[in-house]
């Protein structure tokens, strides 16, 4: 016997029509330029992206076309979110910060009809002009009068110009929940990037998740800066949720220094954000220079990488700022775990809560993990064995854009390319990324905890651990260290503070200082550029 319910399709375009009705005049605050800011509201941004929803239909774009999006956390980019995805087009989000060619494939793979770009982008757009014939409109986000000239292009369109010629009559189309909304590719390291081609349904569902209490708590009193960028997973799939949530939203433009992101938060008072550590460790740097506080910022979702505890530590003692982290990715929209404390741990101490705030958290419903061995069998949830993680959801990718193969196994789970252990509770704690664990001795070593460990020192900023070949013990670990500025450590003094902090045989071997260590597009280490870079480096006494 079937249920007798209601059975509309999960579409992105009810969540700004509900955002519309019930909270049209919160604000959506959005810096354009270093100075330059735009109040609009919710109900604004419903009819701009009816408009923009216009432009695209007369312009013969049709359900599946995929629209690129070269932009920065704008009111400009959250339209584009729903003007393209309302009609059944997808929205592409591709990530600025790649190398070009990894731009110029993904737009290519993508088969973009229509790319919309902020002028700061105008020299990227340059070069994939001649490369990309196949994009018939080039589109500026900005004033007519501030459009750029495009070598090689008799015409660019200002998004601004074009939006005032276009009705704001329009009925958002009812179609399939299944159909695809949008596109973001991986930033691997290695071979060309995959393209992960999330559906109305799946970013439906992640947006109700993030409302969650024990994942993002996102609601209508809350003000809301999404620090993670709109063009690497939906900017965490918050632009979503705080659309549900029919939240005050603040949108930081592309600056995300320690000092403005501090002025901008206290400014327009926001009390969550979110982002990468080094994003928030700029942060702590520039209120520990200037003696500054956070008046009204109470929870930050931290990913990417390892949240370092020092970072978790110093949020919540100086600035009564709650620190979660959080574990995810491209494949997983990205919301996998979230780590809130449980009620029994209240009585805990502080340092023994800290212990678990380290850790990424539990899975959120909707989402299920297990930990694996080399040869696929299940592991325990013990805490101490540690596998090859594994996941699936109703949010996780099945096949990647075009690909030939399903992403998934025959039961349908995803292998991350992460390392954890599981704890009895669920508590997930990633060891490694599996092409990045050292292997010494034939035991394996966490770069993960050697680097959490190593920047609680007050003098260091960052810190990376690779492996590097040893003759007897195949590989032993090398600290890799940014240093605050004027600030020094020499070996001895690091790993003294090390060595109550991880077994004696994870001891770096050696410890050198760099003025920077290399990121991906996404903000994560990139160990790969690091591995090439001390190839050759001699370890003492070897």
């Amino acid at each position: 016997m079937q249920g007798l319910m209601q059975t509309q399709p999960l579409l992105i375009s009810s969540l700004i029509a509900h955002a519309a009705r019930t909270s049209g005049q919160t604000q959506i605050v959005s810096r354009v330029a270093a100075d330059k800011f735009v109040r609009t509201n919710w109900a604004e941004v419903h009819a701009r992206s009816k408009r923009l929803a216009n432009m695209l239909i007369g312009a013969g774009i049709q359900p599946g076309d995929r629209i690129g999006t070269l932009a920065w956390n704008t009111h400009r980019h959250l339209e584009l979110y729903y003007g393209v995805a309302g009609i059944g087009a997808v929205c592409h989000t591709i990530n600025p910060r790649l190398f070009f060619e990894q731009i110029q494939y993904i737009v290519t793979h993508a088969q973009n009809r229509i790319v919309f770009f902020d002028v700061s982008f105008t020299d990227i757009v340059e070069r994939l002009v001649p490369l990309c014939p196949f994009v018939e409109h080039w589109v500026a986000l900005c004033e007519a009068s501030e459009v750029p000239q495009i070598k090689g292009l008799a015409t660019v369109y200002s998004y601004e110009a074009a939006l005032a010629t276009m009705s704001e009559t329009l009925e958002w189309p009812v179609f399939d929940e299944n159909a695809a909304s949008g596109l973001c590719y991986t930033s691997g390291t290695t071979g060309n990037p995959k393209g992960v081609l999330y559906s109305h349904r799946s970013t439906v569902l992640h947006a109700y998740a993030s409302c969650m209490a024990d994942t993002f708590g996102l609601s209508q009193k809350d003000i809301i800066l999404p620090a993670s960028s709109m063009y690497h997973a939906s900017a965490w799939g918050v632009p979503y949720g705080a659309t549900l949530a029919g939240a005050k939203v603040v949108l930081p433009g592309q600056q995300l220094d320690g000092q403005r992101l501090t002025d901008l938060i206290e400014a327009e008072g926001v009390t969550f954000s979110s982002g990468v550590p080094t994003i928030w460790l700029g942060v702590l740097q520039h209120l520990e220079k200037t003696g500054g506080k956070l008046s009204t910022l109470k929870r930050l979702i931290v990913a990417g990488s390892a949240c370092p505890p020092a970072l978790i530590t110093q949020f919540r003692e100086r600035h009564g700022v709650e620190v979660n982290q959080m574990w995810g990715m491209t494949e997983t929209s990205p919301l996998g775990t979230m780590n809130h404390l449980l009620l029994k741990h209240a009585a805990l101490d502080e340092a023994s809560k800290d212990e678990i705030r380290a850790k990424q958290g539990r899975p959120v419903y909707g989402i299920e993990m297990k930990i694996i061995n080399d040869a696929g069998h299940p592991l325990a949830h013990d805490g101490v064995a540690f596998g090859d993680l594994m996941v699936r959801g109703w949010w996780v990718t099945n096949r990647y854009f075009k690909g030939d193969l399903p992403a998934v196994d025959a039961d349908g789970w995803f292998h991350t390319g992460d390392v954890a252990t599981i704890d009895p509770d669920g508590f997930v704690r990633l060891t490694d990324r599996s092409k990045d664990v050292i292997k010494s001795g034939g035991e394996w070593i966490s770069s993960i905890d050697l680097e959490n460990a190593a920047v609680g020192h007050p003098a260091v900023a960052e810190a990376a651990v690779i492996g590097v070949h040893h003759p007897k013990w195949d590989e032993r670990p090398l600290l890799v260290l940014v240093m605050k500025d004027g600030q020094t450590v020499t070996k001895p003094e690091m790993l003294a503070f090390l060595t109550d902090k991880v077994v004696k045989w994870w001891l770096p071997d050696d410890v050198v200082t760099v003025a920077e260590i290399p990121h991906t597009a996404t903000g994560k280490i990139l160990k790969t550029k690091l591995r090439e870079q001390f190839k050759d480096y001699k370890l003492p006494g070897v």
